[in-house]
């Protein structure tokens, strides 16, 4: 039986933490910045943790589940 590819546009998009949680960028960073008050840029700057279903899902592309 052939291995599982791993999904490389979803390999790029998001980090999995020591613990398994998977980690994605927030929207919002890429242009307009001079818009966005410094506190919005900071929040933006920190990651989000997907949900559990989602995280699931992310996690068979990556062949982790």
């Amino acid at each position: 039986m052939p291995k599982q590819k791993t999904n490389k546009s979803i390999a790029k998009r998001v980090k999995v933490t020591k613990r398994g949680k998977i980690l994605r960028g927030r929207p919002g960073r890429r242009h307009l910045l001079s818009v966005k008050k410094g506190k919005r840029r900071r929040q933006l700057r920190r990651g989000a943790e997907l949900g559990k279903e989602e995280a699931f899902r992310v996690k068979k592309l990556l062949g982790l589940a």
